[in-house]
């Protein structure tokens, strides 16, 4: 996987943060018992899914209302549903 032209996944760089800023998530990661590297990563993971979840919720809010009763019909027939798998075939039987 690359990122841009000229680096590539796993390489190391440098980030400019304050003195406070890198501390604190230093602390974090100690805290986490994870090293800095893997605490950023996870932080960024927490970012993506929060975008993913705030644009599902735009999503769900401009769902119309028909939309949102069709959706409703379909869940409750599948809350419904019997989903047990059929009984396997008698031995030597055929269809």
């Amino acid at each position: 996987m690359t990122f841009g032209r000229r680096y590539t996944f796993g390489m190391t760089t440098t980030i400019k943060v304050s003195n406070e800023t890198r501390d604190r998530l230093k602390a974090q990661a100690a805290a986490a018992q994870v090293p800095l590297g893997e605490y950023l990563t996870r932080l960024a993971d927490l970012a993506d899914r929060r975008d993913r979840l705030a644009a599902m919720r735009r999503a769900i809010d401009s769902t119309g209302e028909a939309e949102l009763a069709a959706y409703r019909a379909e869940a409750a027939e599948w809350a419904q549903a019997n989903l047990v798998d059929p009984p396997a075939p008698a031995s030597g039987a055929t269809k």
